[in-house]
């Protein structure tokens, strides 16, 4: 019989005679698989919904003309482009092969609900522009209703509508961002969805686009073009190119469709399915460490029966192959299984997000072959390498070992090891310090913070008997011998020990780590304001995500003439091309400016800015090499290039930007103008409520934006972080599932190991309840010593991350440790260690003493 099918016989009847002792493995393995495959055919699903949806709602656009040149600044995908002429639609109308053509206006509006509160803007953008009368142009569809006829009547997506409790025949607000009131005549849908996810839109008749979402009338954002029959879309485009404007170029409806859809996919879309797989990889992590230490748990309870199959004849070779068959049987079964559940878990992630806030249209899923493949690959490969070291050793079992008792592990606390973990926490610790102090760098940094990860597993099975008899101290004196028995247990196989709080410390370093980014993002918001925000109540624009329409800036003069009210500034938002690069403009009257925001030391005056002065920050200053009185060339959205000269420059620069104009400067170059935020001071004797009330009562009619202390400013700003932490912590969740299943699983069949032994304590007058209690605290402690790990590594690595954004990026970072939430951590870790042991700690409490006595 070949060394194959032996092997294959011999892990098929372990298999069979021991199929708890890889229910872990199993479990383990499933999860992490299906937590891949959910991702993938969540990304998969994701991106054939939106190219459907864009599809279907741009299919009868043939082409789109619009200006040639964008400017993108940083952390806005679509750019700002120069608007087309709107007359020049009549003209492309009467060239050969055009049925139809339609100007396009497109800016921001954002409706108010029936409860007064505005409906979307935290992330998705929410839409307002001209309503099509072409159906085949229109990208939106009447659902309900008839099309706006008269000025202030709108049609808007349903699934606005069903956020914001709005119905048909409802008056409602716009904010444009000047408050329109609006009627609502009809409901559309996008692509046949309600809306194209949480984004919303509102259309209007053409002259009212016109008045609120333009500058001037006469101007469109883009121009549809529709075919006539037997002419293709590249035809279209070509005959339009010889007889556009300078500037003004002509796409293929299929470019533009796909442009927004790349949009989507290539940033959003790729930045979501990377978040989600890496706390797959974590999950998979994991349980990685969990698979290892099950299979040499198993391999070493095995140590006689293999070394009496080596006696008998078996090659090294042979055990292997039976130690590898098993772990491949449990890999495909349990992969394949966790494929499926992939299946389920995009079901579930589908049903998730929408309902926490998360933008996704709806759609059946797409199952790729891909999706399927990769995950079942993955697990396979995971489980195999887990069990690699274990069959290895297991194949180099002396046939004399079948004679010899159990031997002791002292593998933990070998010098080679020892040796190897150190070099390599120095090593992690000086390329931490490189990337944080020396040379900023967020990926040495990051190199550093795996290698330090790899110190602590290495290192774990040398520190894990200090660790323990530390942790366990309390035990010995608060449960007596029942607390000093658990302990020396967990001191038994330091290796074991180690490796079964591995993977707990995986999970609680991540949870740890993201925690304190948070807290440091949060500090930092809080000391930006602090500093720089020097008002008594702030009116602010969306704070997470592109959403929103921004603030009225007729809002900040109309508060300025209150009684109550000293200054009212509004810092609005513009773009220009500024030697070269995209930058974003700050927008406002800058005389005002240094009196409720602080700008730090001032070189220049920033009252003489005039229509051609510009202030920079310094540190902008310092990189161009500039100073009062040097000049730079500024090149807007529509078109023109005009020469600034730097007036002032200032100090600070977290809330006001780098850059700031004066509205007389950005007035002749404005698109849609709005503010992002206003700062009011109250003037002398003005009680914080009594102005804060007069500040409520005028921003009432325009759009009723909330009005905030600074306190109130400042949590509300980093309120995303905390959505994103929930997020974070709901997903670990996760990882932490998998740890606890390695830690029962290790204790299960760490009581099989001890059965004779727990046959005896029972034998000597140990009680049922007191070995339950034994078997707990020592999964306690093992939990202990993950979660201390965890929490240490993860803290660091926070540390590390924050240090090193610090010194990579503009803006200054603050440190905050978040004590409150570090404990809840350690917390839930060493319940979550009790929780562990119960089932273990049950099933040796129901042991047959005579017959565990009589187990050899």
């Amino acid at each position: 019989m070949s060394s194959a099918s032996t092997a294959a016989r011999l892990s098929l009847s372990s298999l069979r005679a021991h199929k708890r002792r890889f229910a872990g493995t199993f479990t383990a393995v499933f999860l992490g698989v299906a937590f891949l495959a959910g991702t993938l055919v969540m990304g998969d699903t994701l991106r054939a919904t939106f190219d459907t949806m864009f599809g279907n709602a741009t299919s009868g656009t043939d082409a789109v003309v619009r200006s040639t040149d964008t400017i993108t600044v940083p952390g806005d995908a679509r750019g700002s482009r120069e608007p087309v002429d709107s007359a020049l639609a009549e003209r492309i109308a009467r060239i050969p092969g055009v049925a139809a053509a339609v100007p396009n206006i497109e800016g921001a509006g954002q409706l108010i609900g029936a409860d007064g509160r505005p409906i979307g803007g935290q992330g998705p953008p929410t839409f307002a522009g001209n309503w099509i009368d072409d159906p085949e142009l229109n990208p939106y569809r009447l659902a309900e209703g008839r099309t706006p006829a008269r000025s202030g009547e709108v049609v808007v997506n349903s699934g606005a509508a069903e956020t914001g409790g709005l119905k048909i025949g409802d008056t409602t607000t716009l904010r444009a961002p000047d408050p329109v009131r609006v009627t609502i005549v009809g409901l559309a849908t996008f692509g046949g969805e309600d809306g194209m996810a949480q984004v919303t839109f509102t259309g209007m008749t053409r002259a009212d686009a016109e008045k609120y979402l333009t500058p001037k009338p006469g101007e469109a954002s883009t121009i549809l073009v529709r075919a006539g029959p037997g002419t293709g879309q590249r035809d279209l485009v070509d005959a339009l190119t010889p007889v556009l404007p300078k500037g003004i170029e002509a796409i293929t409806g299929q470019e533009a469709a796909q442009e927004n859809t790349d949009m989507i996919s290539g940033q959003f879309l790729t930045l979501f399915t990377t978040f989600l797989l890496v706390f797959s990889g974590v999950a998979l992590l994991v349980a990685t460490f969990s698979i290892h230490n099950t299979f040499a748990i198993v391999v070493a309870q095995r140590t006689r029966e293999n070394a009496l199959l080596r006696a008998l004849g078996a090659s090294r070779r042979q055990v292997v192959g039976a130690t590898l068959a098993e772990a491949t049987v449990v890999a495909v079964v349990a992969s394949a299984a966790g494929v499926l559940g992939g299946v389920g878990v995009a079901l579930g992630l589908q049903a998730l997000f929408p309902a926490i806030g998360f933008p996704f249209p709806e759609g059946d899923l797409v199952i790729s072959g891909l999706s399927m493949a990769l995950p079942l690959a993955v697990g396979i490969v995971v489980c195999l390498g887990s069990a690699l070291l274990p069959a290895v050793r297991a194949g180099r079992t002396a046939p004399l070992a079948a004679l010899r008792e159990t031997s002791v592990d002292h593998s933990g606390a070998s010098r080679s090891r020892a040796v190897t973990g150190i070099v390599l926490a120095l090593l992690a610790v000086g390329l931490a310090l490189t990337g944080v102090l020396v040379t900023p760098s967020v990926w040495l940094a990051g190199a550093g913070g795996v290698l330090a990860l790899a110190a602590f597993v290495v290192l774990g099975p040398v520190a894990s008997s200090t660790a323990v008899r530390i942790l366990g101290g309390p035990l010995d004196r608060l449960r007596g011998v029942t607390g000093r028995l658990a302990g020396r247990n967990a001191l038994r196989s330091p290796k074991r020990t180690a490796a079964t709080a591995s993977a707990l410390m995986i999970g609680v370093a991540v949870v740890s780590l993201f925690t304190v980014f948070g807290a440091s993002l949060k500090a930092t918001m809080d000391r930006t304001v602090s500093r720089s925000f020097a008002g008594d109540v702030a009116i602010s624009a969306a704070a997470f995500g592109a959403g929103g329409s921004g603030l009225s800036p007729a809002l900040a003069p109309a508060l300025g003439r209150q009684p109550e009210v000293a200054t009212a500034v509004g810092l609005g938002r513009g773009v220009a091309d500024v030697d070269g690069e995209g930058r974003s403009l700050t927008v406002a009257d800058a005389g005002a400016v240094g009196e409720v925001f602080d700008l730090g030391a001032v070189d220049g005056s920033l009252d003489t800015l005039g229509a051609d002065g510009i202030a920079v920050a310094r540190d902008t200053v310092d990189t161009h090499r500039w100073k009062p009185g040097s000049t730079t060339a500024l090149t807007f959205t529509d078109g023109t290039r005009k020469t600034f000269t730097v007036r002032a420059v200032y100090g600070e620069s977290e809330l006001v930007g780098d850059y700031l104009i004066t509205r007389e400067a950005w007035a002749p170059h404005r698109a849609q103008d709005a503010d992002r935020l206003i700062a009011v001071s109250f003037g002398s004797g003005v009680s914080p409520a009594d102005g804060k009330a007069a500040v409520e009562k005028t921003a009432r009619a325009y759009g009723s934006p909330e009005v905030q202390t600074r306190d109130e400013y400042a949590e509300s700003s980093a309120g995303g972080i905390d959505m994103m932490l929930t997020l974070v912590y709901a997903l670990l969740g996760l990882a932490v599932v998998i740890a606890l299943l390695g830690i029962a699983n290790t204790l299960t069949l760490a009581i099989h190991e001890r059965t004779r032994e727990l046959g005896l304590l029972r034998s000597v007058g140990q009680t049922r309840s007191q070995l339950r209690a034994m078997v707990r605290w020592e999964s306690v402690l093992v939990a202990a010593f993950g979660t201390a790990g965890g929490l240490a590594l993860g803290a660091f690595l926070g540390w590390v991350l924050v240090r090193a954004s610090d010194g990579a990026s503009d803006s200054a970072f603050a440190f905050a440790l978040a004590p409150e939430r570090l404990a809840v951590v350690a917390l839930v870790g060493l319940a979550a260690g009790a929780l562990a042991g119960r089932r273990p700690a049950r099933r040796a409490a129901r042991l047959d003493v005579l017959r565990a006595i009589a187990t050899e």
